[in-house]
């Protein structure tokens, strides 16, 4: 594990603290129910910025604490163990690309308003079901972007889009030229296809050739700390599970079978916290990020899709009910898995960054 300082601490404890008392999974029950586009409780989303999270990844003298992406990833990792519904993550993937890449201007204009929770932003980056930066054909003449992103998450919610064209990322605001056609996903948050035509952009000047790609490895350890969250919740939850239940006048926790497959999920998630926890510390490092976080994501993706269906099996057929929360994690995980890179997309990349 990380070795955490007191601040990293206090902010862990802090996220923990609040998403178990204020964000539990009954909450997002709440925001399934309420069928609003955007999918999030926009008064929680503000209390989270007003403790500083929207921030966290931004430079002091633009509104932001600068603790860096271990501490987001501690943040986003205990909202995760809640399925808390909100557009951190998204915007705060939104604030690197600026951050990394945006003018003075953009960085005074964005920034605060991002860290102050004013502004959501997200990502657009893929333009159909399978992620493939290489294969981007939206354009940008005269100063306006004329193509379609699909699968754009939290885009009901945001005002700001960053936005992948064939040459560059582009600042694109929700207004003329922008439409939105809902996708409704199993995980029953805030996605949608995002029709650019003719819309006001303005380009991300900084940050090289390799912005995009810089922008997409922080996306991956980003959401592959929400994807940790959630693997640890299953594990802690079925085995509450199995330590409660009863079967054939014996406690399930007591069968030797079980108790090993819950100690081959125990390394396995271990071994994600340590793939993760490395990723975030590269990005903030500045050493060997590709394929840091490469290895991130991919583990993620691994652990949380076998966690999750041994969580549902380990709880039977209510496993799936609306009744047991197990279902939710699942689902949300099947999504996240495909987020960014899926596991074959991201063993080739790392074949590629390793020339094999």
């Amino acid at each position: 594990m990380a070795v955490l300082n007191e601040e990293q601490e206090m902010l862990r404890d802090m996220a923990r603290d609040w998403a178990t008392n204020e964000s539990p999974v009954t909450e997002f029950r709440k925001v399934r129910a309420s069928g609003e586009p955007h999918a999030y409780d926009k008064s929680a989303y503000a209390t989270m910025a007003e403790m500083g999270w929207a921030g966290v990844i931004i430079p002091e003298d633009h509104g932001g604490s600068d603790f860096g992406f271990l501490s987001a990833g501690l943040v986003v990792e205990e909202l995760g163990k809640t399925l808390t519904a909100s557009p951190l993550v998204a915007t705060t993937i939104a604030a690197s690309a600026i951050v990394l890449g945006g003018s003075d201007e953009q960085k005074a204009k964005w920034l605060p308003r991002l860290a102050s929770g004013e502004t959501v932003a997200t990502l657009a980056v893929d333009e159909s079901a399978h992620h493939d930066p290489s294969a981007i054909e939206a354009s940008v003449s005269g100063g306006k972007l004329t193509g379609k992103k699909a699968f754009v998450h939290e885009a009901h919610g945001a005002d700001l889009f960053v936005v992948a064209a064939k040459d560059g990322l582009y600042l694109v605001e929700k207004g003329d030229g922008v439409s939105l056609t809902t996708r409704k996903l199993t995980d029953q948050r805030s996605h949608a296809d995002v029709n650019f035509d003719g819309a006001a952009a303005e380009k991300l000047e900084g940050g090289g050739d390799s912005l995009l790609d810089d922008v997409l490895d922080r996306a991956r350890v980003l959401t592959a700390a929400e994807m940790l969250g959630m693997a640890q919740q299953v594990f802690d939850t079925t085995l509450d599970y199995l330590k409660q239940r009863v079967q054939f006048n014996q406690v399930l926790a007591t069968f030797q079978a079980l108790q090993h497959r819950m100690a081959d999920l125990f390394a396995d998630l271990a071994q994600m916290r340590s793939a993760v926890e490395a990723g975030l510390q590269a990005v903030d490092g500045g050493f060997g990020v590709a394929r840091a976080a490469t290895i991130a994501k991919a583990e993620a993706n691994r652990v949380l899709h076998t966690i999750s269906n041994q969580g549902i099996q380990l709880h039977g057929g209510i496993g799936m009910t609306d009744e047991y929360d197990v279902g939710f994690y699942l689902k949300r995980a099947r999504v996240l898995e495909s987020a960014w890179g899926s596991s074959s997309y991201l063993k080739d990349r790392y074949a590629k960054l390793a020339s094999y």
